[in-house]
């Protein structure tokens, strides 16, 4: 039987298959969508929700919300370097970034 850390393994490598695959379609811009659909999520909500309860569920959900500002400006700082820098350094850039915003996000949110 397959543990609960090799299903999630599984469901990963899964994931990166399906956007590689999306990728080289006709219709590759679809790849950036599958990472967001809410794997992880789910499986955050429901430890969170089983464990802590609905109030708890609620807070996270509401930071979840407000996590999405690191990752739009990840995006936003891949379409506008990629006109003036390499792939790798591009990538590496707009990941600075989400680190920069995400630390901000994490030490500025009231708890």
């Amino acid at each position: 039987m397959l543990s609960s850390l090799g299903f999630k393994a599984l469901l990963g490598a899964l994931v990166v298959l399906i956007m590689a695959l999306l990728a080289r379609s006709k219709n590759y811009y679809i790849a950036g969508l599958i990472p967001l659909f809410p794997t992880f999520a789910l499986m955050a909500h429901w430890i969170v929700g089983s464990e802590r309860g609905v109030e708890e569920l609620k807070k996270t959900v509401i930071f979840g919300a407000w996590a999405m500002i690191p990752y739009a400006l990840y995006l936003l700082c891949v379409y506008w370097l990629i006109d003036y820098w390499r792939l790798e350094a591009t990538l590496l850039g707009a990941s600075l970034v989400w680190i920069l915003a995400a630390s901000i996000l994490i030490y500025g949110y009231p708890t």
